[in-house]
């Protein structure tokens, strides 16, 4: 099971936001003025900066949560680990948990008790079809 802190820009996640056209003018104002390359720029700036803001609230939530940060990989080697030991996870992750195409969605049921991702999930759909009502 690999963690990585630091997410692949192919990691990313695309979401969509609705601004207020002022809003939006002002952005635009700025980026024309040369002070950020794009929307974009502007907006993940932003949202890191709130993030900093509130990391001590992040730090402590991630310790007492006993949450994974970052990136976390099961692959079926890994869960095959699992069931062989007799054990059950329960997944915690803040960042990207992905769950490898090469785990069949029996092995995923049989080894994995829950699962709670801040962030984004991937996995197959089966594998999550499987894994449904044990995905929070």
């Amino acid at each position: 099971m690999t963690n990585e802190l630091k997410a692949r820009a192919s990691d990313s996640e695309k979401i969509t936001i609705n601004l207020f056209p002022v809003d939006l003018g002002q952005i635009d104002l700025l980026v024309q003025q040369g002070f950020y390359a794009n929307r974009t720029d502007l907006i993940r700036t932003a949202i890191r900066n709130q993030l900093q803001l509130h990391a001590d609230v992040v730090r402590q939530t991630v310790a007492r949560d006993q949450l994974v940060l970052g990136v976390q990989h099961y692959g079926r080697r890994d869960l095959e680990a699992v069931q062989a030991a007799g054990e059950t996870l329960n997944i915690r992750v803040l960042g990207l948990c992905t769950i490898g195409a090469d785990v069949p969605p029996e092995l995923a049921a049989a080894t994995i008790d829950s699962i709670a991702v801040l962030g984004a999930l991937h996995a197959g759909t089966a594998v999550k079809a499987a894994l449904k009502g044990r995905i929070r």
